[in-house]
């Protein structure tokens, strides 16, 4: 295996004294763990923020190999972890990607969906800017993953906060099953968050 993509960082897990195990999503090679030497060191550590973008060099000398890779920072998402709720939405959609995703399987349209969340979630002035694209990525994975799902018309932060609570069964039964992490967490603090902002 040898890959050479831009990558989403959705997972960094520590791995020996300064190793990390990194799930990337890439366009053409779906979801991909690999190896990261030295990912918790000084250099690679700000490079490790699950939501950043980089550049990857994934190689692997065969299938049954947990591939080796070199990753190089091209869009940072730290900036955003100060903020509680972009930092609880990158969060969620980070984490529900790499609990779900089968590895090594193609999804770009999931790929271009989550990166266009990442950059709404961080570039809009608040969260009116992105929640419906929350939305239409939560059913943009039902829909991939086989559950079905019409992304539905949204008039205003009341009715995504409606919608978002109806899929949140659907996530908890279809998607997250058979998962032992407590992935929706995240997403119980987010919603949370996001209550807030209609009282």
């Amino acid at each position: 295996m040898h890959l050479s993509a831009p990558a989403i960082l959705v997972a960094a897990r520590p791995h020996g004294e300064t190793a990390v195990i990194a799930r990337l999503l890439t366009e053409q090679g779906g979801l991909v763990a690999a190896y990261v030497a030295g990912g918790r060191g000084r250099q690679l550590r700000p490079v490790m923020i699950p939501g950043n973008v980089v550049q990857a060099e994934i190689r692997a000398r065969s299938d049954s190999q947990l591939p080796f890779a070199r990753l190089e920072l091209v869009s940072s998402r730290g900036p955003w972890l100060g903020e509680p709720l972009p930092a609880a939405a990158i969060a969620w959609a980070t984490a529900i990607t790499a609990a779900v995703l089968p590895e090594r399987n193609a999804y770009p349209s999931l790929y271009s969906a989550l990166l266009g969340l990442l950059d709404a979630i961080c570039n809009a002035p608040s969260a009116r800017g992105w929640v419906e694209g929350l939305v239409g990525y939560e059913t943009l994975l039902l829909r991939e993953l086989g559950y079905g799902g019409e992304r539905p018309e949204i008039a205003d932060l009341g009715q995504a906060l409606e919608i978002l609570d109806r899929l949140e069964p659907q996530i908890s039964r279809y998607l997250l099953a058979d998962t032992r992490a407590d992935v929706l967490a995240a997403r119980t603090l987010l919603r949370a968050r996001l209550a807030r902002m209609v009282e």
